[in-house]
């Protein structure tokens, strides 16, 4: 989508201008494992409008391929207005306008299939699912069957009422999820949309995923599988979306999931690792960037614990600017700080430019 952030803090009836970005969940994983030196391709459908002009020239310079981006002569390109963070206001406001969208119209009959199983990994998000019932059907077709040889499937939950018609049933999402190999999901968002509390009743829910991510805001996030620590080849790879789908580690669609660890509900105890302490400018973007940060460290091979904590390093890269895209920190500092001991990485505290500022990450309260 094309994103609108606001001049200054207020309801949204009040703000007099908006700033022009672009966001949406599978685009911003793509330019962020593209700005992380992985190759990217984002697969989606965009208006034939100066809007879609912006939005593919805009993810395209971070290195993503956007060759097989659809332009829709007929339909216009998505867009949302969201206020500022104002921690003295009453609400956040999101506006989204993509009910008839090029995006919309995706469905199995008219994406290029192709391009979207080509790669090592997949990447989908329920927010596609919730824009219509043809791409609730395409993402149905891509998450199922489980069968050799096609690529790990990973499945960013990413529930939002406002997009869901008021009698869809969000078990919906949890049937694509049960499908996926890797999948995403924060705490808050399972207790809203499914009633489950807690990182175990999420896995007793969703014991098929190989790899299961539960993100729990500012205390950090716990992973269920994923204790193998062979996979990935250094980096290589395509990562993308079909407006909401994304390749990730392109070699043939050879990413099956063992290739990455991770053994179902039987792969021992989880795994869970303490988020950083951030000077936080605006919490948008986060969630797409640690599932950047936890598949780049999955193509690359790392362990369990230092796939989360790469997560949460490209989380405060996004957390630390006003949008929805931060710049990823180096790959080698990033390294350098995913390999800390448990007292150093719980001292980190990350602010505005800290991806630049190799040497003064490091602050005590």
């Amino acid at each position: 989508m094309v994103t609108f952030l606001p001049s200054r803090p207020g309801r949204l009836a009040d703000v007099p201008s908006f700033e022009r970005g672009i966001g949406g969940a599978e685009s911003n994983v793509a330019c962020a494992l593209a700005a992380a030196g992985h190759r990217a391709r984002w697969v989606s459908r965009v208006g034939a409008d100066g809007f879609g002009d912006h939005l593919v020239e805009t993810v395209a310079a971070y290195g993503v391929d956007t060759s097989a981006v659809q332009r829709d002569p007929h339909r216009p390109t998505g867009i949302y207005f969201r206020t500022a963070i104002d921690r003295d206001a009453d609400g956040f406001e999101v506006v989204y306008y993509r009910t008839g969208s090029a995006a919309s119209a995706m469905s199995p009959r008219n994406m290029p299939l192709d391009r979207l199983t080509s790669g090592r990994v997949l990447h989908l998000s329920g927010i596609t699912a919730a824009l219509s019932a043809d791409c609730l059907s395409l993402v149905r077709s891509l998450v199922a069957p489980r069968r050799p040889g096609r690529p790990l499937i990973s499945f960013d939950v990413n529930y939002r009422a406002n997009l869901w018609p008021e009698n869809a049933d969000a078990h919906l999402l949890l049937d694509l999820a049960r499908a996926a190999d890797l999948v995403f999901v924060g705490e808050d968002e399972a207790q809203t949309a499914w009633g489950l509390r807690g990182p175990a009743e999420i896995r007793a829910a969703l014991p098929e995923p190989d790899v299961l991510v539960v993100k729990q805001g500012a205390t950090g996030a716990t992973v269920y599988g994923g204790d193998s620590e062979s996979g990935g080849n250094g980096g290589s790879g395509e990562s993308g979306g079909n407006g909401g789908s994304g390749e990730s580690g392109g070699n043939g669609g050879s990413g099956e999931s063992g290739e990455y660890g991770g053994n179902g509900a039987g792969s021992g105890a989880p795994t869970t690792v303490p988020g950083l302490r951030v000077d936080v400018v605006a919490p948008v973007g986060a969630g797409d960037a640690f599932a950047a940060g936890f598949l780049s460290a999955t193509l690359r091979g790392l362990p369990v614990r230092d796939r989360i904590r790469h997560g949460h390093l490209m989380a405060a890269a996004a957390l630390t600017v006003p949008g929805d895209l931060g710049t990823p920190p180096a790959r080698a500092h990033a390294d350098r700080l995913a390999a800390l001991d448990e007292t150093a990485w719980g001292r980190l505290r990350l602010g505005p430019g800290w991806t630049g500022a190799a040497d003064q990450e490091v602050r005590t309260p």
